[in-house]
């Protein structure tokens, strides 16, 4: 069967586009459960391979500033990619990337080379933007209604990898030590499998690809001047929900990245061991994923704005609570990491969903690409001055600030409610006023 008469035949049945719609949401399932390992396990010890191989704290956010900027340029290669060839295509070439710069990591530190260090924790950083631009894979065939949903369904399925990263840190490292590699490369080696993995998952199963058929239905649509829920009808672009959507998952990942990247530096000066901070990391990664699926289903019932809200409330409590607690205190970090992550899934899902509401299908995987630069630089920012705050301040007052931060999304989201009452159509932005 040609690409032509298998575009056709997903036109003609409205059954069948439910079926790839569910297939895809499978397939990427499957493959954000190697993405979601790949992604934790490095970030857990990354702050602390940067601190032994340079010997200072001060430098201690470089790799998340290292491979948030990859993922920056990542974000923009696999969103042109998935723009012109599909989503097959840009996010498994995405995935193999980042797990050869993850084997990168691990023989740089094999031969205690900084200078191979950096450009692998570059090209890590893809493995970051394609694990998150996962996301949007399951919104192509999906309605309005299901927009958040479905992006939520393919960030909870992240959890399960997610979660087992960081709590086989000391499993890596034993291995690690046993074939002659340093203990903290051990979870890069699982971060190298994990990517690869995700990539050859898609790679083989991700066809037909989900945004190519959504391209054919909309242009027949167009033609035929059709309506209905699977028609994509919905196609002016809405310049105001982009600069919404982008901005609350800039700043949620600011204020996310920076306290996230030294509480494991903060721990290990307090006496934790790598059992804990794994605990710690994984109950916060946890958290930024499982909620996912009650986190769509309230963002399509209550609304993007509402949620982006809640969103800045719990990253401030997230910050006040991480300030406060002793050093020592393993239970209120967990919680202060858990409402961390918590805050950034409210913001994300809530975001994403603004995103997709707002773009054209023609352009979207560009403009998705184009919004996850912005989301990896911010990361980059705070991943890099997290260090410097920390080294100059404390982690207290990094906490404190990050929770201030995120305030600033009360007034964006109230400036967008204002701009969308003014609007004739109250689904402009996809959700109830």
């Amino acid at each position: 069967m040609s690409s032509v008469d298998l575009a056709q035949s997903y036109i003609d049945h409205p059954e069948k586009q439910k079926k790839l719609y569910k297939r895809t949401l499978i397939i990427v399932v499957f493959s954000q459960m190697f993405g979601g390992a790949g992604l934790a396990a490095g970030i857990t010890v990354g702050a602390l391979l940067a601190e032994q191989m340079l010997g200072t704290n001060a430098f201690a956010g470089l790799p998340a500033t290292l491979f948030t900027l990859g993922s920056a340029g990542a974000a923009f290669a696999v969103g042109r990619l998935s723009n012109r060839f599909g989503r097959r295509m840009g996010l498994s070439v995405g995935f193999m990337t980042g797990g050869l710069g993850a084997i990168g990591v691990v023989l740089a530190a094999i031969f205690n080379s900084v200078f191979l260090l950096f450009p692998s924790l570059l090209i890590y950083g893809a493995g970051t933007a394609t694990n998150l631009q996962a996301r949007y894979a399951g919104t192509d065939l999906a309605n309005n209604k299901q927009r958040a949903t479905a992006i939520s369904i393919a960030m909870v399925s992240t959890t399960f990898g997610a979660v087992a990263g960081p709590n086989l840190v000391n499993v890596m490292g034993d291995l690690a030590l046993s074939i002659g590699v340093p203990s903290l490369a051990g979870p890069f080696i699982l971060s190298a499998v994990a990517y690869i993995l995700a990539g050859l998952i898609l790679f083989i199963l991700l066809r037909p690809d989900p945004l190519v058929i959504a391209r054919t239905i909309t242009v027949s649509n167009q033609e035929k001047n059709v309506s209905g829920p699977s028609a994509h009808t919905d196609q002016v672009e809405n310049k105001t929900g982009i600069i919404v959507g982008a901005t609350i998952m800039v700043l949620t990942q600011i204020v996310m990245v920076a306290i996230m990247t030294m509480t494991p530096v903060h721990m290990s000066h307090h006496g934790h061991g790598m059992g804990a901070i794994g605990l710690v990391i994984g109950f916060h990664i946890g958290a930024m994923y499982l909620p996912s699926l009650v986190t769509g289903v309230l963002v399509d019932r209550f609304g993007r704005t509402a949620m982006a809200m809640a969103s800045g409330a719990t990253l401030l409590l997230a910050g006040i609570i991480a300030a406060i607690a002793p050093g020592d205190s393993i239970i209120l970090l967990v919680i202060a990491l858990s409402l961390l992550g918590l805050g950034w899934n409210f913001g994300l899902i809530s975001g994403t969903a603004l995103i997709v509401d707002s773009t054209k299908i023609s352009t979207r995987a560009k403009t998705q690409g184009t919004v996850d630069i912005l989301i990896a630089l911010s990361g980059a920012s705070g991943g890099a001055l997290s260090g410097m705050v920390v080294a100059g301040s404390s982690f207290e007052t990094l906490s404190l600030a990050g929770g201030i931060l995120s305030l600033i999304l009360i007034p964006v989201v109230t400036w967008s409610r204002k701009g969308n009452n003014q609007q004739s159509s109250k689904g402009r932005f996809g959700e109830k006023s």
